[in-house]
């Protein structure tokens, strides 16, 4: 029997880490309120990004900067009480976002990116995943050829500093990829190497059956009552009383601020809240296709074709606003028949942001035996199996394949 760890959180990042540390010959039990796959794990585009190798910056230009003060597109929204409780790192966040140190940012996110793929790959091919997952890649529709122009330097430089593929289509090109498209487009930039989940709560789910397989444990419990008892971390759980271990790690994605307060850390920690509505009888895409200039995304899912929003700035616990949803609805509907939205309401989840744009992956710098894996903001889903592979290899004191200095927590400390 080897070392008992506890991992709190069942998305796709706390899943893949309980995957890796079992892997190496620890005990795990992974602990959830909910089951593997339910929050912001289920929510998203279904896509594992390889081309996202740059994190999102906060928007600089005044065009962009007024459209989102006055709330008027549908990529940027915010909520008053958000702005408020977020002032500081949010500031944070736009100094971070400076070109120079974007770009700083960029090489060490680029270097997670780069294996998203290939961590995914063994994953998938284990529990017999196939059936949900698309190679053909994505695409970026550009409504105006100044946009489109700018993508594409944009793109080229990306092939030739991080080798990520893609392809410039013409307006004729798009609407052969794409036939269902209603109007003419001035072109698209069609990612090459980016993959496509029709059902992404539901591979995390299957991540976690295999976790299960191999003799892991889900124990359903409140990850936030995590607390030191002597030696050993403890949580409560409801069915089995007190849980203990002396290796715990924080993977609770937005619900990790509160916690790491609790524990006495100040890190500048915000959420960015997105929706998602699904459509039915409508027309179909065949891939995935990102309205470049209107910051929202069309996926094919299993439910019918996803629309899913920008980004909402608030506080995790306040009131859904889903204006972004309707902007974005009707945005989409010049592009594509969208059929009529599943009567149900707008589905909403928070994704967890580090003010520096990077990850929080590593040993809490005044808490033995306590590991932090947060802060992966738009690509927890991406960067899953990746983020769980570098964390369980410091935990193992292997020397990691990738240099962990950048992400850790001590960075803030």
């Amino acid at each position: 029997m080897g070392t008992a760890a506890l991992v709190l959180g069942a998305g796709m990042v706390g899943t893949c880490t309980a995957l890796h540390l079992q892997s190496k010959g620890y005990n795990v039990t992974l602990v959830d309120r909910r089951e593997p796959g339910q929050e912001t794990s289920h929510g998203n585009a279904g896509l594992i990004q390889r081309e996202s190798v740059e994190p999102y910056a906060f928007p600089r230009d005044l065009g962009h900067l007024f459209s989102a003060a006055l709330r008027l597109g549908a990529d940027v929204h915010w909520h008053p009480q958000g702005l408020w409780q977020m002032a500081r790192p949010l500031w944070r966040y736009y100094r971070h976002s400076h070109p120079a140190a974007h770009a700083r940012a960029a090489q060490a996110y680029s270097r997670l990116i780069a294996h998203a793929l290939d961590e995914h790959a063994p994953l998938i091919t284990a529990t017999q995943s196939n059936d949900l997952v698309t190679r053909d890649g994505f695409r970026f529709v550009f409504r105006t050829q100044r946009a489109l122009d700018e993508g594409l330097q944009r793109a080229r430089r990306l092939q030739a500093d991080f080798g990520v593929r893609h392809r410039a289509e013409s307006p004729a090109e798009l609407a052969q990829a794409e036939p269902a498209l209603r109007q003419p487009l001035a072109g698209a930039i069609h990612w090459l190497d980016p993959w496509a989940v029709s059902d992404p709560g539901t591979l995390v789910a299957r991540y976690a059956q295999l976790f299960v397989a191999r003799g892991g444990r889900i124990v359903q419990g409140d990850a936030t009552t995590l607390q030191a008892r002597g030696p050993a971390w403890s949580v409560h759980t409801p069915h089995e009383g007190q849980l203990e271990a002396p290796i715990a790690v924080l993977a609770l994605g937005p619900w990790s601020a509160a916690v790491v307060q609790r524990l006495g850390y100040r890190m500048p920690l915000f959420i960015k809240r997105g929706y998602h509505q699904h459509y039915q009888g409508g027309a179909t895409l065949r891939q995935p296709v990102l309205d470049a200039e209107r910051g929202y995304v069309l996926a094919p899912m299993r439910r019918g074709l996803r629309l899913t929003t920008g980004a909402e700035f608030a506080p995790i616990g306040a009131p859904p606003t889903p204006v972004q949803v309707a902007k974005a609805e009707r945005l989409a509907r010049e592009l594509l028949d969208l059929g009529q939205a599943l009567p149900e309401a707008p589905w909403l989840g928070a994704r967890p942001c580090a003010a520096d744009i990077l990850p929080v992956m590593g040993p809490a710098p005044r808490h033995p035996g306590l590991w932090f894996n947060f802060g992966h903001g738009h690509q927890g889903f991406t960067l899953g199996p990746v983020a769980g592979r570098l964390l369980a290899e410091l935990i193992h004191s292997e020397r990691p394949w990738v240099d962990p200095q950048p992400y850790s927590p001590a960075r803030f400390v």
